[in-house]
């Protein structure tokens, strides 16, 4: 996964509450064995009319909207089913931040594991960057979480974020990668739990 560090780009507006995952990523582009084109997958059936072209009233469509790299979200964004190949899916379509006042929590940790920064602002602050935004002139904004800033038409908005998820974010390693850094801890308490308890330690059978 890219690092994320300070990013650049347009933000988007899709502030309808309850969006969930099956909207974001239906059902039919599940049954990939790999992670492959999912990008053409995200809000499939707002994207696209019935013909396969697309949609002039989508957001992501328009000029405003068109190589985002943010969502401004309404309150408890990827709500619904599970399923991480939303999230896979909004990675590769070039989405790194998505902004709301709530999320679902499943798909918040899904975001966290694979690259894709979700920050939770109050109403005021929310309110505050989606009319700075709403004209296509004027949606770029930069996201810092270096420095823990959302800046936008000379204006700028602290935000806070888990120190769990800014270290994963900015590391851009996977949830295995941020795992293995402890590596020689981990294997360190092994030792001293299994010298405790010799008993629950798995006695490997005479070899062939």
């Amino acid at each position: 996964m890219d690092a994320f560090h300070s990013i650049t780009g347009r933000i988007a507006h899709l502030p309808a509450a309850n969006i969930d995952t099956d909207v974001i990523m239906p059902k039919q582009f599940l049954k990939g064995i790999d992670r492959q084109g999912l990008d053409r997958g995200v809000f499939f059936d707002l994207r696209f009319l019935p013909d396969g072209s697309a949609n002039p009233a989508f957001i992501l469509n328009q000029p405003a909207g068109k190589n985002a790299a943010f969502l401004l979200v309404g309150p408890n964004f990827g709500c619904g089913s599970s399923r991480e190949h939303a999230v896979w899916g909004l990675n590769q379509l070039g989405i790194r931040a998505i902004i709301g006042t709530s999320f679902a929590g499943i798909f918040d940790d899904n975001c966290q594991r694979n690259g894709v920064l979700t920050l939770t602002l109050s109403e005021e602050a929310y309110q505050q960057l989606s009319a700075a935004t709403a004209d296509a002139e004027h949606n770029q904004i930069t996201v810092s979480l270096e420095d823990k800033t959302l800046t936008f038409n000379q204006q700028v908005l602290h935000f806070e974020v888990s120190a769990l998820k800014r270290e994963m974010l900015m590391g851009g390693g996977s949830a295995v990668d941020w795992t293995l850094q402890y590596e020689t801890d981990i294997t360190q308490f092994e030792h001293r739990h299994f010298a405790q308890r010799p008993w629950l330690q798995r006695v490997k059978g005479p070899t062939a």
